[in-house]
């Protein structure tokens, strides 16, 4: 759905505030940091594939290849919802919170994904993400 070049896609995790999945301008899409909650989820701890915290918001269960699996699938929701697809895909940038932990996860299962899209791409630590996450992208793509 969009309204002046806004697009939120019903196949993605709802934002966590006030802004769209993605905006387009011209040719360009830029896609809101996207992280890998499933669609319909809205609470910061549920919904997240392969977490699960207890009350004090300490890992019970941590599968981290879930993760990435789940947020490259909420990238192609957001990208097909706005219009374009994952080879249009020009810049990704990946934050993650445990660069040591999860790197060669996430290198390795990134390669299954973008074996033919080749963006280019950036990673990055940060220290926290805004809900229990240990991942999120932040992509570029055209519009055909």
């Amino acid at each position: 759905m969009s309204t002046s070049g806004k697009i939120n896609a019903a196949k993605a995790p709802k934002p966590v505030g006030s802004y769209p999945h993605a905006r387009k301008v011209g040719n360009l899409l830029f896609l809101s940091g996207v992280g890998p909650r499933t669609a319909g989820s809205d609470s910061n701890d549920s919904g997240v594939p392969g977490l699960k915290l207890d009350h004090n918001g300490n890992f019970l269960e941590f599968d981290f290849e879930a993760q990435c699996r789940s947020v490259f699938d909420n990238v192609k929701a957001v990208l097909e919802a706005s219009g374009s697809k994952w080879e249009n895909l020009v810049d990704v940038t990946v934050f993650l919170v445990n660069m040591k932990r999860d790197f060669a996860t996430y290198n390795r299962v990134y390669a299954e994904y973008f074996e033919e899209a080749q963006p280019c791409r950036t990673t990055v630590e940060i220290n926290s993400l805004p809900t229990p996450i240990a991942i999120e992208l932040k992509c570029i793509a055209t519009i055909d």
